[in-house]
């Protein structure tokens, strides 16, 4: 009796065991099916270093037809690209990647024009790219001269103080230069006092923060081209008075703009929201962390922006003209028609507070069709240079400002952010008492306390 129940337990037990055993296999197979089938992960970095961009998502899902991404490495080391190729062929069904090694295939790699290993060619119909870089960077620049085709230039006006797309220094633009080269623009500077025409190639005009003012034929030019249609970005400065740096008014092209509906008003904003002293930024900096829904700036909820000594502005449409706000300065700025002076009384009551309109994009009616003329004004230009273009999303709010204005919509979004620099820096008081803490503290802690409860077993 005893022995038929022990079998009948042992039966049981078996029973058990086995049933286990195949849930956990089937677990093990159903986890292996879905994870070849969907390759899901989490990004949990506070910039999302390792996740494709809102711009590289956008520009592959609404690939028109089948693109080929052939990565030519050795054998051996195309481990080195896939993770990322991968990202990308699971953005959508039409992408395709493929690993060619060039040692084993020179005429393939020959043919593709491939001269060191560890490239990426992108293939969309019979059109293809080199990628610059094995980077999203690269890939996805691939991926827009592709799409894009003719490159599409971006005139910069020289010859009155402007930045200069040349200069790499804090002042200038060589940074927006190379922003602007990775979406497939090309850049060149015009003088239009030598020739007061903007030359037929030019996709947009910019217009820099000019330091001293416009000679009529230069107003009357950019007149011509955005009323004929044509596209422009018009950064002015407020017309600070301070000896060694004067601004000038440029009544021209102020005037200019405001037949357009856009009226500069001559102050400088000062944000004295704490926000910004978090930041590192003073208050001759107005930072702006809410936006209009026009396309440039619908891409930048929860993103800042920052605008050093900025001007405020007026807006109202015209019979030939609509025109509408791109953001304001925070509810805690105020404007001083002080010019003139280096310190500033901020709780001056003349001072006219805040939230005050820092930008502006409109578009004129040329009276043809498909000939519609756009221009955005921005009261500050030193947002755009060098020492501040990659502060946040200001190097996003540059290039979708000129993405709307050449009519590339589908390029406006939130770019690739570098790696962030996590380092801590400290005193040497303050590593010094790190290095105790950790090397001596917290060791005769754990000492003190393993012998207080040997003692106390004891």
């Amino acid at each position: 009796m005893a022995s038929h129940w022990l079998q009948a337990r042992q039966t049981k037990y078996v029973g058990y065991v086995t049933v286990y055993i195949l849930v956990v296999l089937a677990a093990l197979a159903v986890g292996n099916i879905l994870a070849d089938r969907y390759n899901k992960t989490y990004d949990a970095t506070s910039n999302k270093r390792y996740s494709l961009s809102e711009q590289t998502i956008k520009i592959v899902k609404g690939v028109p037809q089948d693109a080929t991404i052939t990565y030519f490495n050795q054998s051996t080391r195309f481990s080195e690209g896939k993770d990322l190729l991968d990202e990308y062929a699971n953005l959508s069904p039409r992408v395709r990647v493929q690993y060619v090694d060039p040692d084993k295939n020179p005429e393939e790699a020959r043919e593709a024009g491939i001269r060191e290993p560890g490239t990426a060619v992108v293939q969309i119909g019979a059109k293809k790219q080199v990628a610059k870089s094995m980077t999203e960077e690269g890939i996805t620049g691939a991926f827009i001269r592709d799409l894009k085709g003719d490159v599409k230039t971006v005139c910069f006006v020289s010859g009155s103080g402007e930045h200069r797309i040349d200069d790499s220094e804090r002042e200038g633009l060589s940074q927006f230069k190379d922003l602007l080269t990775k979406d497939n623009y090309e850049s060149k500077a015009v003088d239009l006092l030598q020739k007061a025409e903007v030359p037929s190639d030019c996709t947009t005009l910019v217009v820099a923060g000019p330091t001293r003012d416009y000679e009529q034929p230069e107003v009357d030019a950019i007149k011509k081209y955005v009323e004929g249609g044509g596209r422009a970005l018009i950064m002015m400065d407020p017309p600070l008075k301070l000896g060694h740096s004067d601004i000038a008014d440029n009544d021209g092209l102020t005037a200019l703009l405001q037949s357009w509906g856009v009226t500069l008003n001559k102050n400088l904003i000062l944000d004295l929201n704490p926000l910004g002293q978090i930041v590192g930024l003073g208050p001759s900096v107005a930072l702006v962390t809410t936006y209009s829904f026009q396309p440039i700036v619908s891409d930048l909820k929860g993103t800042a922006t920052g605008f050093p000594l900025s001007r405020s502005m007026e807006i109202k449409s015209t019979d030939k003209s609509s025109v509408e706000k791109l953001f304001d300065s925070s509810s805690s700025s105020v404007a001083t028609n002080n010019l003139s002076s280096g310190s500033v009384n901020v709780n001056d009551p003349k001072n006219q507070k805040g939230p005050l309109t820092l930008a502006a994009a409109g578009t004129y009616n040329t009276g043809k069709a498909n000939s519609q003329g756009r221009f955005v004004v921005v009261g500050s230009s030193t947002w755009a240079a060098n020492g501040f273009i990659r502060f946040n999303g200001n190097n996003d709010l540059a290039l979708n400002t000129i993405n709307w204005l050449a009519s590339d919509e589908d390029l406006i979004s939130i770019r690739p952010k570098p790696p962030e620099d996590r380092r801590i820096t400290m005193t040497r008081g303050q590593l010094n008492f790190v290095r105790v803490t950790s090397q001596f503290l917290l060791p005769l802690i754990v000492v003190v306390a393993g012998v207080l409860v040997w003692f106390k077993r004891r």
